[in-house]
């Protein structure tokens, strides 16, 4: 019984020690995409109230320096605040906001300031798969 005690616990350790915590870059990063997301998610979907399409456009890049701006204006959005996909949106945003202004303010380099880019993002480019048949 000891045996196996002790080989669970060294197992234990062995996997918290290769797991590396994220780094505020990949804290950013992840964050940005699960809001972009949730965003495009709530805007096609049928069940939330009429006002969700006059949020403003919500495209993250964490290079781009006028994200801090847009996630301000997002935030500060007066409309919508009874529906609460949208109140759960906003904190998101909020948490990234307080994220890239204070814990990561000197970890990230912001590639651009662009804030065109923020308004019409850029399609991803459409993958192709070559299947045999």
């Amino acid at each position: 019984m000891k045996m196996l005690l002790l080989l669970i616990a060294l197992l234990s350790a062995a996997l918290l020690a290769s797991a590396a915590p994220p780094t505020c870059y990949s804290r950013v990063l992840s964050l940005s995409k699960e809001i972009t997301q949730s965003f495009n998610e709530l805007q096609t979907s049928k069940t939330v109230d009429a006002c969700v399409g006059t949020l403003p456009r919500l495209y993250l890049d964490i290079h781009n320096y006028c994200v801090l701006a847009k996630l301000r204006d997002f935030v500060a959005y007066p409309g919508c605040d009874r529906v609460v996909e949208v109140n759960e949106l906003k904190e998101k945003a909020r948490s990234l906001y307080t994220i890239l202004i204070s814990y990561c303010r000197r970890d990230l380099v912001f590639l651009t300031d662009d804030c065109n880019a923020l308004e019409i993002p850029i399609s991803p480019p459409i993958e192709h798969s070559t299947t045999e048949s």
